[in-house]
This record gives structure tokens, sequence and C-alpha cells, in this order.
């Protein structure tokens, strides 16, 4: 598919990856709304503040990027949190913030974008969940579940949409966006070097134009 002119939301817009992704797509000449909790700008894209967390915003979310960009050929979300410590010490706020942020938010974005995309132009949704929802990690019990369950969901998606909207289930090993830095609880163990985010970004885009319908961990190994 081509990406020039194609209409495309992309959540997590300010983030280590979404951000390069947004400028991947713009230069590609594709029309871009970005979102995420604060909204900062990238490039000349329009941007809508939006917290996936709370009913009803992603509903809001799509609404208002169809009214800028008068349809919607593409979602792309790259927005998520991340914990870490041992699961017997996850209490019931952090399970709600995590499964909100990363699984439910998300999944409420998917269901609210698809009617508008199966009426787009060669139409997409890319989730990014990452090798976590295949791999799940110790002292990352939680967020390797609501990530998995998200994935689940994608995976679902993709065969019943098969033949109205390509949707990609995207699981890039970790990736240094600088998320470990910044989790909702507990502090990162010490990770090995990360793939760069614009070698993601670029691996994820091309994968939209060559009309693949996932992308694994190996997926991103095979380039290492």
């Amino acid at each position: 598919m081509e990406l020039r002119d194609a209409a495309v939301l992309v959540t997590g817009a300010g983030g280590g990856l979404g951000r390069p992704l947004v400028e991947g797509l713009l230069a590609a000449g594709a029309r871009v709304v970005t979102s995420s909790r604060t909204a900062p700008p990238v490039g000349d894209a329009p941007a809508v503040a939006a917290d996936l967390r709370l009913p009803g915003e992603p509903e809001r979310l799509v609404a208002e990027a169809v009214a800028h960009l008068g349809r919607l050929d593409g979602l792309v979300h790259a927005a998520g949190v991340v914990a870490f410590g041992p699961a017997a010490d996850a209490d019931d706020d952090l399970l709600d913030e995590l499964f909100l942020a990363d699984a439910i938010g998300p999944i409420r974005l998917l269901r609210a974008a698809l009617p508008h995309l199966r009426a787009g132009r060669d139409p997409f949704a890319v989730v990014v969940t990452g090798v976590v929802a295949e791999r799940p990690q110790a002292g990352m019990a939680a967020y390797s579940a609501a990530k998995a369950a998200l994935s689940a969901f994608v995976t679902a998606v993709a065969r019943e949409e098969r033949s109205r909207v390509r949707v990609l289930d995207v699981r890039p090993p970790h990736t240094e966006t600088g998320l470990a830095t910044r989790p909702v609880a507990g502090t990162a163990p010490r990770l090995p070097p990360g793939l760069a985010p614009a070698e993601v970004a670029e691996r994820v885009l091309r994968a939209v134009t060559g009309g693949e319908r996932e992308l694994s961990a190996e997926a991103f190994a095979r380039r290492t």
C-alpha cells in the first residue's frame, strides 16, 4: 500500500517509539493526527490530548481524529506504561493502572476505530504489544499479562477483520524508548542494550507498506 495521503491516528506520539513512527509517516506523505496524555507537537501534525485509561476517551479521540482528517485509513497505537516488581506486590491500584493503560484502553480504541477504518483506503491498524506478550518476564508479571491480553484481542480482531482491515500485532524486543526509566511502580532491572527506536519504527512502517499481517519478536531479531 501507499502511505501518501493516508489518514492516520498515532497514539503515544511523543514517546520514544511513537515519535519516529509519526516522523516516518509524515515523511511518506501521510496525513497524521497525534495523541498522548499531554499531546506534545510532532512536526506539523495536529495533536489531541487523551487519556485512554478513562471511559469515553478512546471514542472521543477517534471522533476528533476523523474530524481533523475527514476519514481514517490507519491507526498506530504505541502508548503504554510499565511496572516492575514481584507479582505478589502488585496491588489492586497497580493492576488497574496497567490493565487500563495497556489492555482495556487500547481495546476500546481499536473497537472505536474499526467502523471508520472499514470505510478507509487500504485500512490498517498497528498495535504495539511487545515481546512480553509472547514471552512473559519475571518481575514484570502484571505488565506481561496486560500486554498478552491486548495481543490476544488484537489477534482475534485480525482474524475477524481479515477481509476488511489489516490488523498487525507488533511485538518488538526491548527497545530503547526510555519507558523503562519511567515505571509506574518498581525499578527496572539491568537490561541488555535494546533496539534503536528509529530502526523499529522503520521496520513497522515497512510492514505496513509491504502488506504484512504480524511482526513477532523474531521479525526484529533478524535485522540485528
